[in-house]
Order: C-alpha cells, then sequence, then structure tokens
C-alpha cells in the first residue's frame, strides 16, 4: 500500500473502494470477490486498487482491519459485559460485514489463532477493562481473553452467520427484545459477578 498522503479526490475514490469492496468480500468472500466488478462499481481502474492495496488480499486485510477499528469504536466495551454482549448483538445485525468478513476469513484462510496479526494489540484495551472488573470484584475469575470470547460467541447467537438462526436488522421480529434481554441474562449469569 502506498504511504504517501492522499488528496481529496484520491481519498475519495479509495473510500468508494472500500465500500464498494467490504460489499464484495462480504457477499462472495475472498476467492469469490472480483477486482473487475469492484473496480467497476467504484468508478476507477485496477493500477489505482492495487496502487492503494497492492493486491487482493491486502484489500481484504485494510477492509477487515477497517471494520474491526469500526465495531470498537461503535461498540466500546464496558465492565458490564452483559451490555456490551447486547450492543454488540445489535451492531452485528445493523452491519452484519464484519461477522460475515470474518466467516470468510476463517473458512478461507483457516487461521489457528487470531483472525489479524494485530489482535493482541486490538485486545489489549479490552482484556484490561475484563482485568479491571476481575479486580474489582464484578467479573467472575478466569482468563480475560477466554472470557471475552465466551461474551463475542454469545453475542453472534442469532447473527448473520448463525449455525442455528439469522436474524435481520430489516426485519429482527417480534423475538428481538426477548433475545437481547436472553442475552443479557445468560452473559450476566456467566460472566459477572452478582452483587451480594
Amino acid at each position: 500500500m502506498v504511504d504517501k498522503p492522499l488528496t481529496s479526490r484520491g481519498a475519495a475514490t479509495r473510500d468508494r473502494i472500500i465500500e464498494v469492496a467490504t460489499r464484495e468480500f462480504a457477499e462472495h468472500g475472498i476467492a469469490g470477490a472480483r477486482i473487475e466488478r469492484i473496480v467497476a462499481a467504484a468508478r476507477t481502474n485496477k493500477a489505482q486498487l492495487y496502487g492503494y492495496f497492492g493486491s487482493k488480499e491486502g484489500l481484504f486485510d485494510a477492509i477487515f482491519s477497517a471494520s474491526l477499528d469500526r465495531i470498537v469504536d461503535a461498540v466500546p466495551i464496558s465492565a458490564d459485559l452483559a451490555d456490551w454482549a447486547v450492543r454488540l448483538y445489535d451492531d452485528y445485525l445493523e452491519r452484519p460485514d464484519l461477522v460475515r468478513l470474518a466467516t470468510w476469513s476463517r473458512l478461507e484462510r483457516r487461521p489457528t489463532g487470531p483472525l489479524l496479526a494485530d489482535a493482541e494489540a486490538r485486545n489489549d484495551h479490552k482484556l484490561r477493562a475484563i482485568a479491571e472488573a476481575q479486580e474489582a470484584g464484578e467479573v467472575r475469575p478466569g482468563d480475560p481473553f477466554d472470557l471475552m470470547t465466551l461474551v463475542i460467541a454469545m453475542s453472534m447467537a442469532w447473527s448473520p452467520v448463525s449455525n442455528v438462526y439469522a436474524a435481520s436488522a430489516d426485519e429482527p421480529g417480534e423475538d428481538h427484545d426477548r433475545r437481547r434481554a436472553l442475552l443479557r441474562d445468560a452473559v450476566r449469569r456467566a460472566v459477572l459477578i452478582e452483587p451480594s
């Protein structure tokens, strides 16, 4: 990827590429995504795309990284992990692209560890928040990473790629509020320490 500053026109083109490519990768995966469709919809050319991202994989990595950053900003962790789980669930329904991109990455790249090389740095503040809540007696003892992973997995129970049932933000159905309450209660019982 080129590190030189972008003009406003260049930044707009790069943003269009990211927007279009996010949809393309979320729908078709890494192998199924087509650069030709991306550049046509983004009204640019292959040379420009490769100049910004280096390769198709570089483009996917940039999109996936930006999606993870967005969810951290949109759904910051709190000591109330039950509330965090519900906010994650809501965001997954509103913007299912992150879950789909993560699923494609797992399916096509088959990573055995974290999805991104900088996952440890990305999760550091979350793990610190959980450790601080543990020290305050609000969250059960245990490995903060394992607790974070459990909460994230529970928040995806009805996500767009659930193995059981996928809800939609467009039509969350009458069960939406009931599911939110169930998720909040289940996470609370699994990881939080109720005050005496």
